[in-house]
């Protein structure tokens, strides 16, 4: 009888990885695994047989999950310890690669292959690209010999080459017309709760500054940079700096850690003071900042600098219902330019949750 995978479990497995992978990906922490498999993924990738790579992405589930499977056995009744690689692949992996926008095949698994084979170099011969395939049994005797801690190594390392694949492609931006005010507050709310390595929080808080200066004609000149980009090789105020003329009006740090006491001093030390940053922004997503984090704030503000703590969500909400909708009309547009070049991972997570918006899922 050969090894049953619980589905459910695997499909658990995938989207954590997948999650983690998403934001190792943009923060470009890759794991390290042996340049000859950086080598054999590049074949993999660039080949155009994708049932070699969809395949493996199955393999790899099966042996973190089970480590008593024998993953060169794609076929249930080819022995006591093979899989159902059909049923993982039309289960979980096809349904995970089309959900996420992954380019990936649609036909039946493995088609490139005959029936009910192992995979092994008994089936090279037969094989129009070989060199594809001899890449494919490489990884998979890497994943096959080894420890629990290696196999989810290269898991992840193949779903970043994934991701990579759909960083390539071209994904079509969704650009709703209009949203109303409380669209707003629910699509905000949405698009920060999801993993983006900080980069959607900087987006909206630059599109806002944007609509801001055009509703109202500041003029100001809004510069910023990618987060978790050093500050001092720049100079940089913050992750944005806003200027009226020559003169720093504000600066704001976007940030989805706690702003605690020592953060509060270190960028006095390193950023506000040394610029005379008069007015300065902690812009916070996630956990609000310590009770000595506001005493440090009040000590500052003795020496005429001035440091506030926001909720990103709230700071934009308030001055969108502010500018009314003219303001609103200049925030969408500036924030789907600034989309417009972005990763594909942020045009997919827009996309994703303006479609559920529409139709009523994130109601």
């Amino acid at each position: 009888m050969a090894r049953r995978i619980d589905y459910r479990r695997a499909a658990y497995l995938l989207e954590d990885e997948l999650r983690q992978a998403e934001t190792d990906y943009s923060r470009g922490a890759w794991p390290s695994v042996p340049d000859a498999v950086v080598r054999a993924a590049d074949v993999l990738f660039a080949t155009s047989t994708q049932s070699f790579r969809e395949a493996l992405l199955g393999c790899a589930v099966a042996r973190v999950l089970d480590p008593d499977i024998d993953i060169t056995l794609p076929y249930s009744h080819l022995a006591d310890n093979a899989f159902s690689g059909r049923g993982l692949d039309e289960r979980v992996i096809n349904p995970l690669l089309q959900k996420h926008q992954i380019p990936c095949s649609k036909g039946a698994y493995l088609a490139v292959f005959r029936r009910s084979v192992p995979f092994d170099e008994s089936i090279v011969r037969g094989l129009k690209d070989k060199e594809g395939y001899r890449a494919f049994l490489f990884y998979l005797a890497e994943l096959k010999r080894a420890d629990t801690d290696t196999a989810r190594a290269l898991l992840r390392y193949l779903l970043l080459r994934f991701i990579d694949l759909r960083e390539k492609s071209i994904i079509s931006l969704v650009k709703p017309r209009r949203l109303a005010l409380e669209q707003w507050q629910r699509l905000i709310e949405v698009l920060l709760d999801r993993p983006s390595g900080g980069q959607l929080p900087v987006l909206l808080a630059v599109a806002l500054l944007k609509a801001v200066s055009g509703t109202y004609g500041l003029g100001w000149d809004i510069q910023w940079q990618p987060i978790n980009a050093p500050d001092a090789p720049s100079g940089a105020a913050g992750d944005i700096t806003v200027y009226a003329g020559e003169e720093i009006y504000l600066a704001l740090e976007v940030t989805e850690r706690s702003v605690d006491e020592n953060r509060v001093r270190s960028t006095f030390h390193s950023k506000i003071a040394p610029q005379r940053v008069g007015d300065f922004l902690f812009l916070f997503s996630q956990q609000g900042p310590t009770s000595g984090a506001f005493q440090a704030a009040r000590q500052y503000l003795m020496q005429d600098y001035e440091i506030g703590f926001v909720p990103v969500k709230e700071w934009i909400i308030c001055n969108l219902s502010l500018a009314g909708a003219e303001g609103r009309r200049r925030f969408l547009q500036e924030l789907l330019n600034l989309l417009e070049q972005s990763s594909a991972m942020l045009k997919r997570a827009w996309n994703e949750v303006v479609e559920q918006l529409l139709n009523g899922a994130a109601s």
